[in-house]
């Protein structure tokens, strides 16, 4: 591991520290950087996640994607996680928290709208952010790719359903333009990119390619600080003004995410996936495609609404809690036998 991978934890730490102050040093900045969207995806966030993502597509061995077809448990295990379990699991523990636990605490509206954020959040499977977390855990670059685009297929039919379902309410309004747009963004363009860059490096060598890959490297890491430090400096005053709601959303929140990824686990483990394929496997389904849940919740209940708190929510504990993720995966990777 290099000197960024050994000390993402600290790099991200810092990222989140200068997000927030620099969030209320020059909300200014920030706020002319929020304002450059197209169909509610922030064009200076896509720019970073792309950064982020193009050095991993550029590692994708598109010979190797015709096999996945010969190892589906993996595809499987994301697709049940995603879609049969996450969603109602998601809807389950903020009527838990919110309607009980909570209750003595929060009014009847806000806590519906902090459920309704919650369930945006858990119908919406993770995209960009996935190819960070399996380079982290070493994962099949080919067969993440599909993982994930299988599960963007699966959305732009399931998710307004379920949703409806979820919500109580038979017209929720899906932004079709921010869900294609981010599926370009974050998956077409980048992965076209990387496919011509990759036949243009390997023409010369598979030495060539490998060392142009290695010096790319860092530049994930980077794009992973940079989104960090916008997306907290965006929400650096409602950090500030509302510890204490936004903590009450982080708990079950955190519970999910962590429960979610033992059931992947423990699926995985009882189809005995290799460790490559079951690391990323877990992970797509804990992580959240947030750009569009965010976008949902202010279309649906409003910029201002508990809604919306819930999916930037969502957003601010999604690293801290993903890395630690990662941290396990990696922990739990199989040793090799050491030589007698």
């Amino acid at each position: 591991m290099g000197l960024f991978e050994r000390y993402l934890t600290v790099w991200v730490g810092l990222g989140i520290l200068a997000g927030v102050g620099l969030g209320l040093i020059v909300p200014g900045l920030f706020q002319a950087v929020a304002s450059l969207e197209v169909a509610q995806v922030n064009l200076v966030v896509a720019v970073f996640i792309w950064v982020m993502i193009y050095p991993m597509m550029i590692q994708i061995d598109w010979n190797a994607i015709k096999d996945v077809g010969k190892k589906p448990q993996g595809l499987m295990l994301t697709l049940v996680v995603n879609w049969l379990i996450k969603p109602f699991t998601m809807a389950a523990m903020g009527v838990l928290f919110f309607q009980y636990v909570f209750a003595p605490w929060v009014d009847p509206q806000s806590a519906s709208e902090y459920i309704a954020g919650m369930i945006l959040l858990g119908v919406a499977p993770c995209t960009a952010m996935v190819f960070v977390w399996s380079q982290l855990v070493k994962g099949d670059a080919s067969y993440t790719l599909v993982q994930v685009s299988v599960n963007d297929v699966i959305m732009i039919f399931a998710f307004a359903p379920i949703a409806a379902f979820l919500l109580g309410v038979t017209d929720v309004t899906v932004p079709w333009e921010t869900l294609l747009l981010s599926t370009v963004l974050y998956v077409v363009l980048p992965l076209v990119a990387g496919l011509l860059t990759r036949r243009t490096w390997i023409a010369v060598s598979e030495q060539h390619l490998r060392d142009r890959v290695a010096l790319l490297k860092p530049l994930s890491v980077l794009g992973l600080i940079a989104t960090v430090v916008l997306l907290f400096g965006f929400q650096a005053r409602t950090i500030v003004e509302q510890p204490l709601i936004i903590g009450m959303i982080a708990i079950p929140l955190i519970l999910q995410t962590y429960g979610i990824f033992f059931i992947a686990w423990w699926g995985a483990r009882l189809l005995r996936l290799p460790h490559s394929i079951a690391g990323p496997a877990c992970l797509i389904g804990t992580s959240n495609f947030f750009e569009l849940a965010v976008a949902v919740a202010i279309s649906l209940f409003g910029l201002n609404s508990g809604a919306a708190l819930a999916t930037v929510v969502g957003v601010l504990v999604e690293v801290p809690v993903m890395l630690s993720l990662v941290a396990l995966v990696n922990a739990w990777r199989p040793r090799p036998l050491a030589s007698q």
